[in-house]
């Protein structure tokens, strides 16, 4: 996915919109919305139930995505295209000299509140990724690289960058009774975690850290 693609998925139509256009992009929201509530609860659910939870007929589902595996990978893409824009803030943010542990708590709090690792406990291997997909996960990587290498003068010694990553998952997989309740769970436990990963007099961390391979194999369809 080139540099025009991705920004292509950022830009947003300039002018008020027309009744019928603003219907369908509530109805192309409400639809994606649904799906993500539908997908991170079950994986295995059919397409209809999206409609279900959305309120619009299947047809109307069908027209803007042609199946469950479409819906999943626009849902995925949307994902990381979240998660590239939140590391390019940081990394500009760090540019322009701010403090780097500041920069490093304020980018692992935005990101755990937008939950864009839910969809990757939830659909990791569940659909084909497109090349592009695997592009744009290779350029978030890549920015993860450039992000962890400036902040790692505030991380304690054996960090790595995906030792990152398995950190979003640990703490999206803390679920409660409520959204409310949930997101004052994973605040609290994201502060224990990164009470851990600041650089300080530690235990050296056991085991080997976590590969790239690690954190990717997941997406490959079994």
């Amino acid at each position: 996915m080139t540099e025009d693609n991705i920004a292509g998925h950022r830009r947003r139509p300039h002018g008020p919109l027309s009744g019928r256009q603003a219907e369908a992009a509530r109805n192309d929201r409400r639809i994606l919305d649904s799906a993500r509530a539908v997908f991170v609860s079950d994986p295995g659910a059919p397409i209809t139930a999206v409609a279900k939870h959305a309120g619009v007929g299947i047809s109307a589902l069908y027209t803007r995505y042609a199946s469950k595996d479409e819906l999943l990978r626009k849902l995925c893409t949307d994902g990381l295209l979240r998660y590239v824009a939140g590391v390019e803030e940081a990394l500009e943010r760090i540019r322009a000299d701010g403090d780097h542990w500041q920069v490093f708590v304020d980018f692992m709090r935005e990101l755990v509140d937008a939950d864009t690792t839910s969809l990757t406990l939830a659909l990791a291997g569940k659909f084909a990724p497109t090349p592009d997909m695997f592009e744009l996960a290779n350029r978030s990587a890549a920015l993860q690289d450039e992000l962890f290498g400036l902040v790692r003068d505030v991380l304690r010694p054996g960090v790595t960058v995906h030792d990152i990553s398995l950190m979003f998952e640990l703490v999206a997989a803390i679920k409660a009774g409520t959204p409310e309740r949930t997101t004052q769970l994973r605040r609290r436990y994201l502060a224990l975690a990164l009470d851990g990963l600041r650089a300080a007099e530690r235990e050296e961390l056991p085991g080997p850290a976590p590969t790239w391979q690690d954190v990717t194999e997941r997406w490959n369809p079994s």
